[in-house]
């Protein structure tokens, strides 16, 4: 029972200090800068979802895929993975662009819980994602903001 007790304690022990190795890094700073209409199919509509990626750390940040969800007025929209690599340097910043999909059930839900005095236009989002980055490398990232949709969808 001892060693069971005192091996539970090292493990314990060793992840602490193993999460220690890992070196302080900020958060990124991503918001959405742009959402422009695609070519849509059938009962979807699609836009391409442009990330302004800030990187505010010593050490650059790898990514191998871009997966995002889209809240809308509190109701999810849309949701896009893009499995696109790269690296964002040091103190730098890149635009990534992920295409989403919106079903036409989830734009009638949209537009049935709107009040009649409400558009389409300036509601409140939540943009919810993660920069894929193997094990240790994955970041999670959260955007809110008012959403200003491009007027020349089409069904």
């Amino acid at each position: 029972m001892r060693r069971l007790i005192g091996l539970t304690l090292s493990l314990v022990l060793l992840s602490l200090s193993a999460c220690a190795l890992f070196p302080d890094r900020d958060a990124l700073h991503i918001n959405v800068v742009g959402i422009e209409p695609l070519q849509s199919q059938d009962l979807e509509v699609r836009f391409a979802v442009k990330l302004r990626v800030q990187n505010p750390n010593e050490t650059a940040i790898d990514y191998n895929g871009v997966a995002l969800d889209l809240e809308v007025n509190g109701r999810p929209l849309a949701a896009g993975v893009s499995d696109q690599q790269g690296s964002i340097p040091r103190f730098s910043e890149t635009v990534l662009t992920v295409p989403v999909s919106v079903s036409a059930f989830s734009v009638l839900r949209q537009t049935l819980g709107l009040s009649q005095t409400q558009s389409l236009n300036n509601l409140p989002y939540v943009l919810r994602g993660k920069l894929a980055g193997g094990l240790f490398g994955t970041v999670r990232f959260v955007d809110r903001g008012t959403l200003d949709l491009p007027t020349t969808v089409t069904w």
